[in-house]
């Protein structure tokens, strides 16, 4: 009798650990069936989670802390705001940074997919930094986030640096 509750209580502590380990990386896709960008969010979710975060493709691969980051980890798109055009950069050239993503993981249509999925749904819990007002010799004033300069900042140097790499391969 002993012996058999002993059995039972191993059998349903294993049960559970089965159950937890399967529900590891089960997070749902939360882009509706309905949404243009739905197909992209199945590609992000298949080809990238590995890699990359994104909640809204319920993916959770990026490191949470420099310190425990890998060289694997790319960047986390709950925070980084992306562009088509970058997205498909990054997609054909294997990143910006040289890591070790891999070139052309997705291809065609299905690339410009990811990208406008990417677009669409990246940086959305970026955080919010406070309007600076802006205005050049001129110029009327505008009002302008510290967010939104940096990311046509990046996106300038982004284009600048795909340029440099595309003239030293011819």
């Amino acid at each position: 009798m002993r012996l058999t509750r002993s059995l039972v209580f191993k059998g349903l502590v294993l049960a559970g650990c089965g159950v937890a380990v399967a529900a590891c990386g089960s997070e749902e896709i939360s882009v509706p069936k309905t949404s243009p960008y739905y197909h992209g969010a199945v590609l992000f979710k298949q080809r990238c989670a590995g890699c990359h975060t994104l909640s809204v493709a319920g993916t959770e691969g990026s490191a949470t802390a420099i310190v425990d980051r890998l060289r694997n980890q790319g960047p986390n798109f709950n925070l980084r705001k992306e562009t088509v055009q970058t997205v498909l950069y990054a997609i054909r050239n294997g990143g910006f940074s040289g890591q070790i993503m891999p070139q052309n993981l997705v291809v065609g249509r299905e690339a410009e997919e990811v990208a406008e999925f990417l677009a669409h749904y990246a940086g959305r819990l970026a955080p919010k930094v406070p309007s600076v007002e802006i205005s050049l010799p001129g110029e009327s004033s505008t009002s302008t986030t510290a967010t939104e300069t940096t990311s046509s900042q990046t996106a300038t140097a982004k284009a600048k640096i795909a340029a440099k790499v595309t003239q030293r391969r011819k």
